[in-house]
This record gives C-alpha cells, sequence and structure tokens, in this order.
C-alpha cells in the first residue's frame, strides 16, 4: 500500500507531521492516521523516538530489538530521521510543513520557538496549519516549565488521591492515563480546527496538557468538591454514590455488579434473597455500604463465578468478570469489533496490535479505514518522503 494514498477513513487526503515523542503526542497522531490522514513522524536522528528504547519488553533479533511501548502508539505512521539542528534538517521540515494539514508537537514550553518554529513562523510558511501543542503542566501560568510525566501528573491533578484501595493507599492507573486522554483531547482539538478550517481557510494553535486532560475526566468526583464541598479520596472498587456497584467476592474468583436503579435493586434482593431493611434506597445503601457488601458477599460466596454470572444474567443484573489481557485479546466480541489488528513489519512480520476505537458506516456498510500499517523502522520511509517533497517542489515552479 502507498502510504501517501489512504483509500479509506474520513481524514483521507490530510498530512500530519508529527514532532512529538513518548505517548501523548504520538497516541493523538495514531488516531488521526487511525482515521485515514497520512502521518510522517519526524525522528531525533540519535535513536529516534524515547520510545524506541523504553523496556523490556522488546522482541526481535537482538542487534535489532523493537520496544513493545513504541509498537503501542505507532501504527499507520511513516518515520523520517532528521537532525533539527543542521540546515537540512530545519529546511527539510519546513517544507514537509507548507505542504501539511497539521502539525503535532510536545516540546516544553518554548523549545519550538527556539528551534525557530514559533507561531508567527509557521503561519508564514503555511497560513492554513494547524498546530496541536501538549504540553504537561500547560504552556503558560507560574507553573509551565515543569517537566510533564504521566504518574506526576496523575498525583498533580488528583486522580491518584481517588485511586486505589483507600485514603492512605494512592494508586496510579495502570495506564499513562494522562498521556492518553491528552492524547485524545488533543486529536479532538484538531479536528475541531479542521472543522473551522473549512469556514475560514486560516489554521490556529490547539493547546492542551496532562493537567487539563486529566481535570477534564474528573466528571461527578470534581463536582463533588467544587459543588458539594466534599474532598473525594480513594475507596477501592466500589463507586461512591452508587450502591451496590463494584466488585464482589465469589466462591472462586470475583465478579462486578452495577445496580444503578431501584429495578435493578429489587431484580438483585429478589434472585439473592437480600435483606432490605436499612437499605431501601441508593442513599442508604451509600451510607450502609459496609454492610450490604458483607450481605451480599456472603451470598454470592455459595456459587462459583460462573454459575454466579448466570444467576445474575437470568435477574437482569449488569454483571461481569475481570479479564487478563491475554483474555481480553482471545475474547470473541473483541475480535469482532476490529479492537485485536494484525499488521505486516517489515522486521517482525505479522503482529497483534490494539485496534482502532472508532468504527464507521454509510448506508449500512463498514467504511472504516483498511489496510493498516505497522509502526516504522527508524527513518524507514526517508526516500519516500524526500521524492514527496521534490515531486511538490516542481509542480510548484510549474
Amino acid at each position: 500500500m502507498n502510504k501517501e494514498q489512504h483509500s479509506t477513513g474520513p481524514l483521507s487526503g490530510y498530512t500530519v507531521i508529527d514532532l512529538s515523542r513518548a505517548l501523548a503526542g504520538p497516541h493523538a497522531t495514531m488516531m488521526l492516521g487511525d482515521l485515514g490522514a497520512r502521518v510522517i513522524k519526524v525522528e531525533n536522528i540519535q535513536g529516534g523516538d524515547d520510545t524506541r528504547g523504553w523496556g523490556p519488553p522488546f522482541v526481535g533479533p537482538e542487534e535489532d530489538r523493537q520496544s513493545t511501548y513504541f509498537l503501542s502508539c505507532n501504527r499507520n505512521k511513516e518515520s523520517i530521521a532528521l537532525d533539527l539542528k543542521s540546515p537540512d534538517g530545519i529546511q527539510t521540515l519546513r517544507s514537509m510543513l507548507a505542504q501539511a494539514d497539521v502539525l503535532v508537537e510536545n516540546f516544553r514550553p518554548g523549545v519550538l520557538d527556539r528551534l525557530g518554529f514559533d507561531d508567527a513562523t509557521l503561519q508564514k510558511i503555511n497560513g492554513k496549519l494547524v498546530t496541536l501543542s501538549i504540553s504537561g503542566f500547560g504552556h503558560d501560568g507560574p507553573e509551565a516549565w515543569r517537566s510533564g510525566y504521566d504518574q506526576i501528573l496523575q498525583g498533580e491533578a488528583g486522580l491518584m488521591s481517588l485511586t486505589g484501595s483507600g485514603p492512605e493507599d494512592p494508586q496510579k492507573v495502570g495506564v499513562p492515563i494522562g498521556d492518553l486522554l491528552a492524547g485524545m483531547y488533543g486529536a479532538y482539538g484538531v479536528l475541531a480546527a479542521l472543522l473551522e478550517r473549512e469556514r475560514t481557510g486560516r489554521g490556529q494553535q490547539v493547546r492542551t496538557s496532562l493537567l487539563a486532560s486529566i481535570i477534564g475526566v474528573h466528571a461527578f468526583q470534581g463536582t463533588r468538591s467544587t459543588v458539594a464541598g466534599q474532598v473525594p479520596r480513594a475507596q477501592g472498587n466500589h463507586h461512591p454514590s452508587i450502591a451496590p456497584y463494584g466488585l464482589f467476592r465469589s466462591a472462586d474468583g470475583f465478579v462486578q455488579i452495577s445496580v444503578g436503579s431501584p429495578k435493578l435493586w429489587d431484580s438483585l434482593v429478589a434472585a439473592f434473597q437480600l435483606p432490605t431493611e436499612g437499605f431501601e434506597t441508593n442513599e442508604h445503601r451509600v451510607e450502609r455500604r459496609d454492610e450490604l457488601i458483607e450481605a451480599i458477599e456472603e451470598k454470592f460466596k455459595r456459587h462459583g463465578t460462573s454459575q454466579l454470572l448466570e444467576m445474575l444474567g437470568e435477574a437482569g443484573v449488569p454483571s461481569g468478570i475481570v479479564r487478563t489481557l491475554d483474555e481480553v485479546y482471545e475474547w470473541d466480541q473483541v475480535r469482532s469489533q476490529g479492537l485485536a489488528l494484525n499488521v505486516q513489519h517489515p522486521l517482525l512480520g505479522e503482529l497483534t496490535l490494539p485496534g482502532a476505537p472508532l468504527r464507521f458506516f454509510e448506508g449500512g456498510k463498514e467504511v472504516t479505514r483498511t489496510g493498516h500499517s505497522a509502526p516504522p523502522l527508524l527513518n524507514q520511509d526517508e526516500q519516500r518522503i524526500r521524492e514527496w517533497l521534490k515531486t511538490r517542489a516542481q509542480q510548484a515552479v510549474r
């Protein structure tokens, strides 16, 4: 497949220049690539994206090991390695930006300016360019200078205070959720800016940060603080405002239930002969959560997980198990949704990657992008990209 010509996807025909590294920016550009955009990843000539060295685990031959971290966030991209301190590197980047629709970067605030690509210069190069800039703590304000790493921001933005078995056990989320959310918000901002460009003909700069992205998903926990004046704290695997809603022990493992309405509570009570005195309303059940958990687990521990799920299903109570990731990617439902994606890697052969989370349909027919490409080797596409720039320059002269 010629990566310059994507036959499917709502962003087919758009070109994205990806100056980002690690996870937030690369996740954003991978999302744009999943939507059909051509994504050109510009990497440091000294080893490329930092994540190429993040491991173990590594896979492949000892002399050319590939990081599974890098593989997780760089599908559907091309790679060119440039020295952005050299005249050739700067000129090549300028030429690419002149042809691009989107630039994505997650340098610390001010670094892009020092490279000679401040906002005014970018607008002179390409007035239609949409620029996404992702930082740790925001691009201005008294702490904009701080380096933004995911776990630090999970703590600083309050997420770790909400996660864990209790107030004295702050825990990070099991994935770099601040980076991932910043990438998602960033891609969302890029799409909005491209849509506005259709009306105005002008590009603009989109900014987000790990701090903003985590606060952006505080949801009801945020309003508990800002409106109700409470200070939410971690309380394990049970919902702070709904009960019963969480993880319960069975005879041989765990099961999760979500009882979010009076009707579902009545169904659960009938199926397992639960006590009702003192548990009449959700508010009562939240106030007496520990007693409620004990009462439910006393019933649930009489049954194995499989039998318990059958009983809950018959009662119409939403329920599920806790799967390990190997079980997730073998699950027929995951496969049916295209969430396990097979690609052909130039060094590793066929790989299975987590798939894109969006699907598109027209008239009942799926038109989701096909022909996904594996994450590239460092500088894999330099010749193709330079030939593209040469062709564009010749066309401009004509």
